[in-house]
């Protein structure tokens, strides 16, 4: 297995969609949209990589939420034969270094992945950059790349590749993610509530699947739970009529037809739960803390 893993908001997510060639992690442009653990697979003539992207580690645990998700990742490079440890640009945080530490205790093997290379406009300072990167630990290999527009991201793919044994595979070879169904419906949702609503909210915010059923007719009846923490959030998601959820609503539902190649009946709803994202029996219930 192969980790990804960085601080939050390097494009790690994008990363993984990029290797599979297809949407498996939602993203958006705020810190810390993964939460969870989730495998891409990437099966490839006789052999399979199996990818695990991982919530932005960070050393700010403010709420249980984001004990939850440093967990999830730090236990994902112990597990692992490969780190791609991402970084963004020429940027270098204290979380970086945090992260690096990590790898380091890990004794794990580790290629560094400087993505968004390509927002360096001075490419002079890019190279410098680089080179002192690589004086900060023993990489395997450095590659700068950029997810988003697909640079070296093929490259990236078939070095993964060439390392791989030949072995027999451990999900079928039709697989893309070890994820359910029902999960990635509520993570639809909630990339579009990321979207769609202001900085405060997405920290604020989670999804849950009360109903995920498929009818006679071949069509999926969705419900959605959102929960947040204030009223003043759920009129944040609601919006003036009822509008900004029904965008909501359809974004996600829109996103879930392509997905599972049928209709999609989507109903949402929102509720106020205060305090569920520091509460860990609420969390656990909510599917947090299954990763570590």
């Amino acid at each position: 297995m192969i980790a990804i893993v960085g601080r939050p908001n390097v494009g790690k997510s994008t990363l993984l969609n990029a290797l599979l060639g297809q949407k498996v992690s939602i993203t958006s442009r705020k810190p810390q949209t993964t939460r969870h653990r989730i495998m891409g697979i990437d099966t490839h003539e006789n052999r399979q990589a199996i990818y695990v992207d991982t919530p932005g580690l960070h050393i700010e645990e403010k709420r249980a939420i984001n004990r939850f998700m440093n967990r999830a990742a730090s236990s994902s490079i112990a597990d692992v034969g490969l780190v791609l440890f991402v970084v963004e640009g020429t940027r270098w945080t204290d979380d970086d270094q945090m992260v690096l530490t990590k790898i380091i205790q890990s004794n794990v093997d580790c290629w560094l992945i400087v993505n968004k290379s390509d927002n360096v406009k001075d490419k002079e300072i890019l190279l410098p950059h680089l080179k002192w990167l690589g004086e900060q630990h023993a990489f395997n290999k450095i590659m700068p790349i950029s997810a988003k527009n697909g640079k070296n991201v093929t490259q990236l793919r078939d070095m993964v590749n060439e390392i791989l044994p030949e072995s027999e595979f451990y999900f079928p070879d039709d697989y893309i993610t070890d994820r359910s169904s029902r999960f990635m419906a509520a993570e639809i949702i909630r990339e579009k509530l990321m979207r769609f609503t202001g900085d405060e909210l997405p920290y604020s915010v989670t999804v849950e699947i009360e109903q995920f059923m498929l009818a006679e007719n071949g069509v999926y009846r969705i419900n959605g739970l959102i929960l947040v923490e204030r009223d003043s959030q759920k009129s944040m998601v609601i919006g003036k009529g009822g509008q900004r959820l029904k965008t909501i609503g359809a974004e996600a539902r829109k996103d879930m037809e392509h997905l599972f190649d049928t209709k999609v009946f989507l109903e949402l709803w929102v509720k106020v739960k205060s305090g569920w994202a520091d509460d860990e029996r609420a969390l656990r219930s909510l599917g947090y803390g299954q990763d570590n």
